[in-house]
């Protein structure tokens, strides 16, 4: 039972005939069941009633099983070191398959020097080689009118879990079955597709794929540093007969090569191998337990689209958030604010690597006038990008590498990264109004929503860094003055912000986003994340009413139809954050159903209307850190130490995230509901275990 039911099925038992002598019991629990009904109502009015197309499998795995509800279309992204697969796939309401695959290599890049322009080609069903069986024709799903009676296809199933794989019947008698896998190449800029014909009939069935090595070339003058190639080639290819019973395996490679090298023979088989283990590999880390099979799938999934999309380039590994366009690149917020400190409590080599080498980038553009940061890196590193000029990137930089360097617990990484963090508060103490907060030209958004001149998610993430900062130098041992210095600092941001920004917005007590604002805005959620809770109830109200709630999550602007999802999962964490638990797990149990089990699926996405829904990487990262920082209240506060105030839903009596790879350590948290509205928390460490009771809301400093 979900818990929009559960507290729907609380609220019905107010009616029961039960005996309570207490009086003061009795109106307790009619005020609680009354409330409890009161908040299902609200639920159900603002979230409507969302049908599954995807099931959860025993694997780990999604899968479609193909039933009805047909015609339908939907896009996935695959990411190695190399090569990203776009695929976008679609059944008619004939039960037909369709794939329209996108290959981007980011480190194939072209001129003119710009973001988008790694090489990238499109691959249709039209495009494929012929595939004949017993001499009739099928081409990678698309058949030949003529025949189509003769040879029809149906799909049977679709299937997610870091690979793709989709399975069809062929034939009046449905007695071939059609196994087709699509992935990228772990570490080779090879993007592959595998087709496994069984014939589960009685008769031998001849297939034949025709031979197929396709060259394209964009100009000389326009590749960069030299000719590329873009190669699209079969694998296993020729006439087979397949007895009853047996199989026969084909492939496709769709590969990138430089210069005027020969493309290379993919092994089909070890490269899908490879990329099951490097699935697995990510599986295995920061697992999360509970009783709910669908929260932990979605993070699960979640931790494969944020740690995938890692583009070895150049300059080193980069992540990049996707979607046909970003790549070999770094954004101040994608990078530095979302992703890199989730990596450090992910513990995946790549990722952290990833995250030092982004830090490493944005440092080199510190200059002694305290001009901006560029918000992005490109062309692996060869170029910036700074059109929207300072979008509030160095609060966005000194909270991410704050919050990284304290979290990963090497004092080595934390030195190297302490003057990236010194100088970028040292950029935003000069940024300071009359008022005491920073300006900044934009925000993340870059001028798509006004943003006035001094924004409030620009002073939240120079608040929390300035914090942070205090927290790491005192680890590092920098002068007293110093640290304590950023602890003030800290303390009167905190007031001005408040002074500043906090307003009457649309009825509720909430913040304007910046001067003048008078319309609620998304990122009011803000503040809950750093634990600025003076206007939690008006705040946490406002997000979750009419005026901002949609079908997906925030709007940006009430009233507006763009949303974008970095900020409803910024305000799943802050409402987890300010204690307000049931009403924070059953809008993430809503969104995330939608997310994983929908009509858009498997991960968060970044934005409606603009970009078609995206899966950018570094909204998964946000969607984990629902869950560590906001779920079990996890705030770094030394290279070895972290605050936690776990917040354990009503409905659960335990959850857990095991083998956390932070702090300098590997260990295991557990939470677990004890009598009297206390919890006992639990850290497992090499087998050792530390034990902790408190009460529920409480925060508890944890040493490893």
């Amino acid at each position: 039972m979900n818990d929009s039911l559960q507290l729907q099925q609380a609220a019905r038992n107010v009616a029961k005939p039960v005996q309570i002598k207490n009086h003061q019991t009795r109106r307790f629990l009619v005020n609680t069941m009354a409330a409890a009904f009161l908040l299902s109502q609200q639920l159900t009015a603002q979230t409507p009633q969302q049908l599954d197309r995807w099931a959860i499998q025993a694997d780990g795995s999604i899968l479609w099983s193909v039933n009805g509800r047909l015609p339908h279309r939907d896009h996935i992204e695959m990411s190695g070191e190399k090569v990203s697969y776009w695929v976008q796939y679609g059944v008619d309401t004939g039960g037909r398959l369709s794939l329209n695959r996108t290959m981007v290599y980011p480190s194939f890049r072209l001129l003119p020097e710009r973001t988008i322009a790694s090489m990238m080609y499109n691959v249709t069903d039209n495009d494929l080689p012929r595939i004949l069986i017993n001499d009739k024709l099928l081409r990678a799903g698309v058949y030949n009118a003529s025949v189509a009676e003769d040879m029809p296809e149906q799909v049977v199933s679709i299937r997610h879990k870091g690979i793709m794989e989709v399975q069809s019947l062929i034939g009046k008698n449905k007695d071939l079955l059609l196994k087709r896998t699509l992935y990228p190449s772990v570490d080779k800029p090879i993007a592959l597709e595998k087709m496994v014909f069984v014939n589960t009939g009685k008769q031998p069935v001849k297939i034949e794929m025709e031979y197929l090595q396709r060259v394209v070339k964009p100009a000389a003058e326009r590749s960069k540093p030299a000719q590329h190639s873009f190669i699209i080639s079969t694998i296993g290819e020729g006439l087979k007969t397949v007895a009853p019973g047996d199989s026969a395996v084909f492939a496709l490679a769709y590969q990138a090569v430089r210069n005027n090298e020969q493309g290379v023979t993919a092994n089909i088989q070890s490269e899908e191998q490879a990329r099951r283990q490097r699935v697995a590999g990510i599986q295995s880390l920061l697992r999360l337990e509970t009783p709910n099979e669908m929260l932990n799938t979605a993070f699960a999934f979640a931790k494969i689209r944020a740690t995938e999309s890692i583009y070895l380039t150049k300059g080193g590994y980069l992540h990049g958030p996707g979607g046909l366009r970003y790549y070999a690149a770094i954004w101040a917020n994608d990078q530095a604010e979302y992703i890199n400190p989730f990596f450090a409590f992910l513990g995946d080599d790549i990722g952290n690597r990833s995250a030092m080498n982004a830090y490493r980038w944005f440092a080199h553009y510190m200059n002694p006038d305290y001009k901006p940061i560029p918000s992005s890196i490109i062309s692996e590193g060869d170029g910036v990008w700074h059109g929207a000029k300072d979008r509030g990137d160095m609060a966005m930089i000194a909270y991410g590498a704050g919050r990284y360097a304290l979290a990963y617990g090497n004092i080595d990484s934390a030195k190297v990264l302490w003057p990236l963090i010194e100088w970028s508060l040292e950029y935003l103490r000069r940024q300071l109004n009359e008022s005491g907060v920073p300006r900044s030209n934009s925000d993340e958004l870059e001028g798509r929503f006004p943003a006035g001149k001094a924004n409030l998610n620009t002073s939240i993430l120079y608040y929390d860094a300035l914090r942070s900062a205090a927290m790491l130098g005192k680890q590092l041992s920098l002068p007293k003055t110093q640290w304590q210095q950023y602890q003030q600092e800290a303390t009167t941001l905190r007031t001005n912000i408040d002074r500043y920004f906090g307003a009457t917005v649309d009825g509720f007590n909430t913040y304007r986003y910046y001067e003048g604002n008078d319309t609620l805005r998304a990122w009011i959620c803000s503040p809950l994340i750093v634990d600025l809770f003076e206007r939690k109830e008006g705040t946490i109200a406002a997000l979750f009413s009419p005026r901002l709630w949609t079908d997906d999550g925030l709007a940006s602007l009430a009233g507006n139809k763009t949303f974008w999802d970095r900020s409803t999962l910024y305000a799943l964490r802050g409402v987890f954050a300010a204690g307000e638990t049931q009403k924070a797990f059953d809008y993430l149990q809503y969104y995330s159903r939608r997310r994983l089990l929908g009509e858009h699926v498997p991960y968060a996405v970044e934005a409606y209307p603009e970009g078609n829904q995206r899966h950018l990487s570094a909204e998964s990262g946000l969607y984990c850190r629902i869950y560590t920082e906001g779920m079990f209240g996890m705030r770094p506060t030394g290279f070895r130490s972290f605050d936690c105030t776990p917040r354990l839903p009503a409905a659960w009596n335990q959850m857990a995230l095991r083998n956390v790879q932070a702090f300098g350590a590997t260990f295991d948290l557990e939470v677990k509901r004890m009598a009297g509205n206390k919890l006992e928390v639990i850290t497992t460490k090499a087998g050792q275990s530390k034990k902790y009771t408190i009460k529920d809301g409480a925060t508890l400093s944890v040493t490893i």
